[in-house]
Formats: C-alpha cells, sequence, structure tokens
C-alpha cells in the first residue's frame, strides 16, 4: 500500500502533473511523470511556467517523497474490474517509485485494454513507460 504522502488525492495535483509532465504510451498504459524542477531557468519553454501543485511548495512542509496517482476510467469496465486494476497498478507502483528521483509526481491512467492484461505484461508496459518518459527530451527522427 501507498503511504498518504505518497498518494495524488486532489485534482489540482493531478492536472498539474498531466498538464506539465511528460506523456508516455505504452501497452496498456499511459504515464504522466513530472519530474522535479532543475536549478536552471532555461528549464521552460519560452515565458511559459511550469504549472504549480495546489500544496505548498514549501521544502520543509512537503515530503521528499515520490508521488503516484492513478486515473481508472468507465471505459475500462464495471466498479469490480477499474478496482481489480487499480490494485494492480498500485502494486506495481508502489514497487517502482522508489526508483524515481525524489519529488516526481507519478500518475498512471489505464487504457481499457488494461482489464484483460496479463500481470507481467502490464508490468512491461507500466516499466517501458516509466523508461521512456524519464528519457531527456529531444526530437524525433522521422
Amino acid at each position: 500500500m501507498l503511504t498518504a504522502a505518497q498518494r495524488l488525492r486532489r485534482s489540482t495535483d493531478f492536472a498539474a502533473a498531466v498538464r506539465g509532465g511528460r506523456r508516455v504510451g505504452r501497452g496498456a498504459v499511459v504515464v504522466h511523470l513530472t519530474l522535479p524542477a532543475t536549478s536552471t531557468p532555461a528549464a521552460t519553454p519560452l515565458g511559459t511556467t511550469p504549472p504549480e501543485p495546489a500544496r505548498t511548495t514549501d521544502p520543509e512542509l512537503i515530503s521528499e517523497s515520490s508521488r503516484a496517482g492513478f486515473v481508472v476510467s468507465k471505459a475500462v469496465g464495471p466498479a469490480v474490474v477499474r478496482n481489480k486494476v487499480r490494485r494492480r497498478l498500485r502494486h506495481l507502483v508502489r514497487e517502482r517509485l522508489a526508483a524515481l528521483p525524489a519529488g516526481s509526481t507519478l500518475v498512471v491512467r489505464a487504457l481499457p485494454t488494461a482489464a484483460g492484461t496479463p500481470y507481467p505484461r502490464l508490468a512491461g508496459d507500466l516499466d517501458a513507460a516509466i523508461a521512456a518518459a524519464r528519457q531527456p527530451r529531444g526530437r524525433r527522427p522521422r
């Protein structure tokens, strides 16, 4: 189980992670990963500021641990199926959260195919998506 300090709960926290993070889809999941801000001012695109989370950014008041949230829509299936998918994803993320840099925010969105995806494949999709989201941004070859 994720501790309370490791869970995203507020919609503004989810929105900040989705709008400000890198989005990568692999198989049955889409991952939105927001890494901690760097100290260089050139980290943001021209004149834009990154979205602020709803909670305070005072280092003394926030935990240095990474945080995770899950989005499993009704398109995935009825409540029993959605909860099963959410439990599986929560268990998979719990094992991988410590590997992320302190202060990272991870949102995992389950696609409708996640309901029928076997656990090992779901783990592989999650690993691939997190690895791709952690790669530095660059131009894609055409």
